[in-house]
């Protein structure tokens, strides 16, 4: 489901998106701009609260067993 949300925004700003959404540009429309700076963000934000968890374990001394290299491997 998806919903419609509008946004103001100066001229400047606006100019800014139109070329970025344009035949030249990376993204065919400014929806699809806006909808990725969104995505990034969220997934920024996520980076930050997993190195919030990572910080308050080693403040709490909270260690994982396997070295960095074990760990690795297991994503790989």
């Amino acid at each position: 489901m998806s919903s419609s949300l509008n946004v103001s925004m100066t001229d400047e700003l606006r100019r800014f998106v139109d070329t970025r959404a344009s035949d030249g540009g990376l993204y065919s429309t400014p929806s699809e701009y806006i909808r990725d700076l969104i995505r990034r963000d969220m997934e920024g934000s996520a980076i930050l609260t997993k190195v919030g968890r990572g910080l308050d374990d080693i403040k709490n001394n909270r260690f994982a067993t396997e070295s960095v290299l074990d760990i690795i491997e297991d994503y790989a």
